[in-house]
């Protein structure tokens, strides 16, 4: 079931009719979790060989220019509902445990 078919307006809702919603949604939610996680390792596996090769080329790991190049990317693309800013916050995250396993393959 898609969200535009979620959200009826004018439909008044049972009770049972909303636990049934509910439950779609978050069996919904939980699969969109699941893809983003394969995502997010999808992008750690890319970000252990772009690793290496600046471990091997002495090269260093925060590279500001191309974080903002991220969040260029990111921003140009969203289409929300979510906002840029929040965007912008949930990458920093992401770029930022990124930049730390990068440092951590990096010593060993």
């Amino acid at each position: 079931m898609r969200t535009e078919e979620w959200s009826q307006k004018g439909t008044a809702l049972t009770k049972d009719i909303a636990q049934t919603k509910l439950a779609e949604c978050r069996r919904l939610i939980d699969s969109v979790d699941i893809e983003i996680l394969r995502l997010l390792n999808e992008r750690t596996r890319v970000v252990e060989v772009i690793g290496k090769v600046k471990r091997e080329a002495q090269l260093p790991v925060y590279e500001p220019k191309r974080e903002d190049e991220v969040y260029r990317n990111v921003l140009e693309h969203n289409q929300g509902p979510l906002p840029a800013d929040a965007v912008k916050r949930i990458f920093e995250r992401v770029i930022d445990e990124m930049r730390t396993l990068q440092k951590m393959r990096m010593q060993t």
